[in-house]
C-alpha cells in the first residue's frame, strides 16, 4: 500500500457523520472528526443505522482524533469513541477546546439521560485528552527516522473554532512528502463576526466537504436589510418574532445582526429629534423592544464568542473598539431556568407587547422553540421567522411548506392549526455554497492533484464534481476529482 492512505467512516452518503481515518503508515493513522449521523441519513439508510452510535471500525493505529470544529455532526460520536477504547489525545483549536465540552455535556445529557456525577466524570476525562491548539501553528503528530507527521488548523469561517487541518507527511526513507488537507466544513464570505476563509498554499489530497455543491446561496450582503425589513412588518401585528435559531453559529449571527438594527434605530430617533431626518417609525418603541434569548446552551456558547473577540473580523472588533457590545446589547433579556421559559411564553401568548425572540432548536423538532409555538402558532399576531434550512419531515419544514396557507403542523404527536405569519429569509448557511467551494480549491497555488467530495447529498457532489473537472480541464491542470464511497 501506497502511504498516505484515507477511509472514510462517515460522510459519504450524506451530510453527517463526519469521520475520516488517515493513515501516515502502516502503524501510525488519525481520525479527523466522529460525528453523528443525524436526520435522513440515518432513517433513509443512506447509512447503517447502528452506525449513529457505534464506533465500527479499528482503533489500533489511531494516535489521536483531531477536531474541526463541535457541531454534533463532527464529534457526537466521542463519547461512543472513548467507551469503545480510544485513549489518545483530541486536538482541536482553542475556542473549541471552551465548546466542546458545553456542547457534548448537552448532547451527552439528551442522548443518554446520564446523571450530573455521570456527566461532570465525562466532561473531566474528555478535558484531560484535550489539546488546544492555536490556528496556524504546526503540531508535531510522528517523529522518526523513517517517518514524520504534523498538522496544523487554519481558520475556516464556519462557526467560532472551526478550522481545516492540514497534514504534512514525510517518508525520508524514501525521499517523498505529502500534504493532505481535510476542508471541514467551510465557512461562506461575509459571515458576520468570523474572517472569511482563506485557501491553504497547496494541497496534493483534499478531502473537500459539499454540502452546498449544486447551488448557489442568496446575497449575503443584504440579508441584514431583509432581516430588518421582515422584523419591520411583522412588529406591525404587535405580537411577538418568533425565530428558531441553533445555539452555535446562527444565534450569535442573528444577535450580531439584532444588534446593528437597534443601533441603526436609535440614531435615526436621536436625528428625528434634533430636526435632521424624517418622521420615524412611531409603531415600535425601539429603544424599549425586548430582544429575548431563550437557550441556555446558545447562552454558554456567546460568553465563549465573548472571550474569543480578539479573533473576531475587523468590522466585528471596530464595533467594540467603538463602545458597542454586539452579543450583549442592552436590550438583550436572556431566559435560563425552565419556570422562567414557562413564564414568558405564558406572557407573550397573553398580552400584545412585541418582542423578538431566539429560541433553540433550529428546526422546531424538540427543545424550548416547541412551547413557543404550541401558544403562539394560533394567533394571527405572531410571526415565525426561519433562517436556516429546515430538514425534510421536520416541524420547521411543515410549517414553511403550510404555514403560510393557514395549514397545521405537528408538534409532541398534536396538531395545531396555524395563523401566525410564517417567514423564510435566505442568506443565512453557514455553509460555503458551489462559488465558495470552487474557490478555495482554486485559490490554491498548487491545485490538489486528487479531491475527495465528501458531506453531501449525491446530487451535490455530482454537481460539484463537475464544476471542478471542468475547471481542471480549462486550466490545463492535472488532477481527479472522486465521489468518496462511490
Amino acid at each position: 500500500m501506497l502511504f498516505p492512505e484515507i477511509i472514510h467512516h462517515g460522510a459519504t452518503q450524506g451530510v453527517t457523520g463526519s469521520c475520516h481515518q488517515l493513515f501516515a503508515d502502516a502503524d501510525h493513522s488519525f481520525l479527523v472528526d466522529c460525528g453523528l449521523f443525524q436526520g435522513s441519513d440515518v432513517s433513509s439508510g443512506n447509512e447503517a443505522a447502528a452506525a449513529q452510535s457505534a464506533v465500527l471500525f479499528s482503533l489500533n493505529t489511531i494516535k489521536a482524533l483531531i477536531v474541526t470544529h463541535v457541531h454534533a455532526d463532527h464529534i457526537g460520536r466521542i463519547p461512543q469513541l472513548l467507551a469503545a477504547g480510544f485513549s489518545g489525545p483530541i486536538l482541536c483549536s482553542e475556542p473549541s477546546a471552551h465548546l466542546m465540552p458545553l456542547v457534548l455535556e448537552d448532547a451527552f445529557r439528551h442522548q443518554f439521560g446520564r446523571t450530573q456525577k455521570d456527566v461532570d466524570q465525562y466532561l473531566e476525562l474528555i478535558a484531560k485528552r484535550t489539546i488546544a491548539l492555536p490556528f496556524n501553528t504546526w503540531f508535531d503528530l510522528v517523529s522518526l527516522p523513517e517517518l514524520t507527521c504534523r498538522m496544523r488548523l487554519q481558520r475556516d469561517g464556519h462557526v467560532l473554532g472551526s478550522a481545516y487541518v492540514e497534514c504534512d507527511m514525510v517518508y525520508h526513507l524514501e525521499n517523498r512528502q505529502r500534504r493532505v488537507v481535510f476542508s471541514g466544513d467551510l465557512g461562506a464570505p461575509h459571515t458576520p463576526i468570523l474572517p472569511s476563509p482563506q485557501s491553504p498554499e497547496r494541497a496534493d489530497v483534499l478531502i473537500l466537504e459539499s454540502t452546498y455543491g449544486d447551488r448557489l446561496h442568496e446575497d449575503r450582503t443584504t440579508r441584514q436589510l431583509r432581516l430588518e425589513q421582515a422584523i419591520d412588518s411583522a412588529l406591525e401585528d404587535n405580537g411577538t418574532i418568533l425565530i428558531p435559531a441553533f445555539s452555535l453559529g446562527r444565534t450569535q449571527e442573528l444577535l450580531y445582526e439584532i444588534e446593528d438594527i437597534l443601533h441603526r434605530k436609535a440614531l435615526a430617533d436621536k436625528d428625528f429629534l434634533a430636526g435632521r431626518a424624517g418622521q420615524p417609525d412611531e409603531s415600535v418603541n425601539w429603544p424599549q423592544l425586548p430582544i429575548i434569548l431563550d437557550s441556555p446552551l446558545a447562552s454558554r456558547i456567546t460568553k465563549v464568542y465573548q472571550q474569543f473577540d480578539d479573533i473576531w473580523d475587523s468590522e466585528a472588533s471596530a464595533r467594540t473598539d467603538s463602545g458597542r457590545t454586539p452579543l450583549t446589547f442592552s436590550q438583550l433579556i436572556t431566559i435560563d431556568s425552565h419556570d422562567q421559559h414557562l413564564r414568558t411564553v405564558n406572557y407573550l401568548s397573553s398580552t400584545g407587547r412585541p418582542a423578538i425572540v431566539i429560541a433553540g432548536h433550529g428546526m422546531c423538532a424538540g427543545g424550548r422553540v416547541v412551547n413557543y409555538l404550541k401558544a403562539m402558532l394560533g394567533d394571527s399576531r405572531h410571526n415565525v421567522i426561519f433562517v436556516g434550512y429546515q430538514a425534510k419531515g421536520t416541524p420547521g419544514a411543515a410549517l414553511q411548506a403550510h404555514g403560510a396557507s393557514g395549514g397545521y403542523v405537528e408538534l409532541d404527536k398534536e396538531r395545531y392549526v396555524v395563523r401566525a405569519a410564517v417567514t423564510t429569509l435566505g442568506g443565512y448557511s453557514a455553509h460555503a455554497d458551489q462559488q465558495g467551494l470552487v474557490d478555495f480549491v482554486t485559490g490554491m497555488e498548487h491545485w490538489p492533484s486528487e479531491i475527495r467530495l465528501v458531506h453531501g447529498e449525491a446530487s451535490a457532489k455530482k454537481a460539484l464534481s463537475e464544476v471542478l473537472r471542468r475547471k481542471y480541464s480549462l486550466a490545463k491542470r492535472e488532477g481527479k476529482v472522486v465521489i468518496a464511497g462511490k
